[in-house]
């Protein structure tokens, strides 16, 4: 008998981690999903039976992975993917789809990418502590947010360190520390002038290779970081207080209130005031 279990999880702009959606599914023989692609990270692990995930790769090439029970699979922002259930065995399994920030980082440490985009577990122990920490958040999604934002990094921590492969190098330690410096400036000066050219001289690096391993690392570029940041905070502001949305936009480090708007629609696809008029608090 096919069953499903379904939450979507209500927004709070959380910068480096974010929950999005997730529940639980025994599917019946041959049950797909797709083609379709994701806004964000999806990770499917798989309890019992077996399924097919065809998804694109780095090169945008259409590869199929055979996965079984105690296996996963990552599906990443943007990527074409299609899965279908075993005709005879079909899976149950549970999702969980996120993103943030640093997430990229996180899986690039866990060896996730387009081109290895299932999970094998070197750990059982971690595995099942991964598993529990996915079923903990389907069966309590009414708790406070926090609470399952706390669950969450507990589950993403359970996956990254179950799946990593010990014996590989760590990374480049330079590179993380100059990335670490850049994302530290940035969340103590959003609020004032700065420009992409001032992180980097903060690093001792010149903007050229700076803006390279930036990018390389966290998946977008300082500029982009930069403006998510500060429209996170705008949105926290719009959300929290009565501030005038000139003034939002001044916090935010944009003297301009219609150049603040305009990033703030880029960003979430409507103007200031209407998302307030959305999600607004009442104090």
């Amino acid at each position: 008998m096919h069953e499903l279990v379904f939450s979507i999880f209500p927004s709070e702009n959380f910068v480096d981690l974010e929950l999005y959606q997730f529940g639980w599914e025994a599917c019946e023989p041959s049950h797909s999903f797709g083609p379709v692609a994701r806004n964000h990270y999806l990770f499917h692990y798989v309890f019992s039976g077996t399924g097919t995930l065809m998804a694109q790769d780095s090169a945008g090439d259409t590869k199929t992975y055979h996965i079984k029970s105690n296996q996963g699979f990552m599906i990443f922002p943007g990527q074409i993917n299609t899965y279908i259930a075993d005709n005879e065995l079909p899976w149950e399994y549970a999702w969980i789809e996120f993103d943030g920030l640093r997430v990229k980082g996180m899986l690039e440490t866990a060896g996730f990418t387009k081109d290895n985009p299932v999970y094998r577990a070197h750990s059982k122990d971690l595995r099942e502590e991964m598993a529990n920490e996915m079923l903990y958040i389907k069966d309590n999604k009414d708790a406070p947010t926090f609470h399952l934002i706390g669950h969450l990094y507990l589950f993403v921590d359970y996956l990254v360190r179950s799946a990593a492969d010990l014996s590989m190098p760590k990374g480049n330690k330079l590179r993380d520390f100059y990335v670490h410096e850049a994302i530290t400036y940035i969340e103590n000066n959003f609020q004032n002038d700065i420009s992409v050219e001032d992180i980097a001289a903060v690093c001792g690096l010149n903007r050229s290779y700076f803006s390279k391993i930036f990018k390389e690392t966290m998946g977008k570029s300082t500029q982009e970081f930069l403006m998510n940041y500060r429209m996170i905070k705008a949105a926290e502001l719009l959300k929290l207080t009565k501030l005038s949305i000139g003034d939002i936009g001044k916090a935010v480090g944009y003297e301009n209130q219609l150049h603040f708007s305009r990033a703030f629609k880029n960003i979430y696809g409507i103007a200031p005031r209407e998302w307030r008029n959305k999600n607004k608090i009442k104090i």
